[in-house]
């Protein structure tokens, strides 16, 4: 069933909760806290050495090798995470990033992958765990028209120089194509984002008010029509030299603390921002998104019901609310928050 973004706002306010601010697998058992460790390994700076197959599925043994740089931390607590990734192919530099989140239900982590010349979606995740060193994660997506089934696999992620590959199977996991392998090598066991490489694009400032730690007052809706006040926290860092950005939150709710995160994305050829949401207490999957962009010191993204504004952005107190709309026609705010920097 796909449910919408109207559809799970209109079911969290009814609940009085909060909503969003935007095959065989291995797995290993235990508490959704035992996994909060399970990517420390990856955590901080690295260089990285990629080989890739040059095409794929047609039989080819052609292997360009190129660098690239990737940054690593964590979120919701250890029960998600995020990478911001910068890659020197032969053919141009990119951006990318790569977002987790630990699934309780199903015991598995979910991985998903952007790439900032087609930011207007997220590739479908692969979902899998870790059995002591190693990692596989199956998912399925099409190849230039092939449907295919997608693996990853991390090798030897305790060793000094953790490595990963990638493959395609196009007969139901009975054979597979290896296409992409890269190597890690730490250059710092903190992370700090990678900065823009490349021509500046002015969107790249859209977000940098947001960037930093924030103590956050929080004035929502509940189901009775009456409003509740808590605070939060929220700390932000930019992917992708700032045409992208991750926001990682803490919930001090009447209802019990929950976390959630934002991911965002600027889609150079639409000129819009897009922004997905995940909420721990149902992280399987990221919503749909939101989408608008900036003037003036105001931003305002829409979406399935949904109104994300922000006023106040070329101030040091920005301001955010958010509207509903369960008939397409009048908005009804329900929840602002106001900030105030704390590093």
């Amino acid at each position: 069933m796909n449910i919408t973004r109207r559809d799970l706002l209109s079911g969290l306010t009814m609940a009085g909760a909060a909503c969003a601010l935007g095959a065989p697998r291995l797995v290993t058992a235990g508490s959704p806290a035992d996994h909060a460790h399970d990517w420390d390994w990856l955590t901080g700076n690295w260089d990285v050495h990629h080989d890739r197959l040059r095409d794929r599925l047609v039989g080819s043994t052609t292997w360009d090798s190129f660098e690239g740089k990737s940054a690593f931390w964590h979120t919701l607590g250890g029960l998600g995470n995020v990478d911001d990734d910068l890659l020197y192919l032969p053919t141009g530099t990119y951006r990318a990033f790569s977002a987790r989140t630990f699934d309780p239900a199903t015991n598995q982590w979910a991985i998903w992958w952007l790439d900032s010349r087609t930011a207007g979606r997220l590739d479908p995740p692969v979902r899998g765990g870790f059995v002591k060193d190693e990692g596989e994660f199956f998912g399925s997506d099409v190849h230039k028209g092939t449907p295919v089934t997608v693996r990853f696999r991390w090798h030897e992620t305790r060793g000094k120089r953790p490595w990963w590959d990638q493959s395609f199977s196009t007969d139901e996991r009975k054979t597979w194509e290896i296409n992409w392998r890269n190597y890690f090598t730490r250059t710092s066991a903190v992370a700090t984002p990678i900065p823009l490489d490349g021509p500046a694009d002015p969107a790249a400032a859209d977000w940098q008010f947001l960037v930093g730690r924030w103590r956050v007052r929080n004035r929502r809706r509940r189901a009775d029509g009456k409003w509740e006040e808590f605070a939060s926290e929220l700390n932000n860092w930019p992917v992708m030299g700032g045409l992208g950005n991750v926001s990682d939150n803490v919930f001090h709710a009447p209802g019990g603390t929950y976390r959630g995160m934002s991911l965002r994305a600027y889609d150079a050829g639409a000129k819009v921002w897009r922004s997905w949401w995940v909420d721990s207490r149902a992280p399987a999957d990221f919503g749909a998104p939101l989408v608008g962009g900036f003037g003036k010191g105001a931003g305002t993204l829409t979406g399935d019901g949904a109104r994300s504004s922000w006023t106040r952005t070329d101030t040091s107190t920005p301001h955010w609310e958010q509207a509903v709309s369960t008939n397409g026609g009048a908005w009804e705010t329900n929840w602002s928050a106001d900030f105030e920097r704390v590093g």
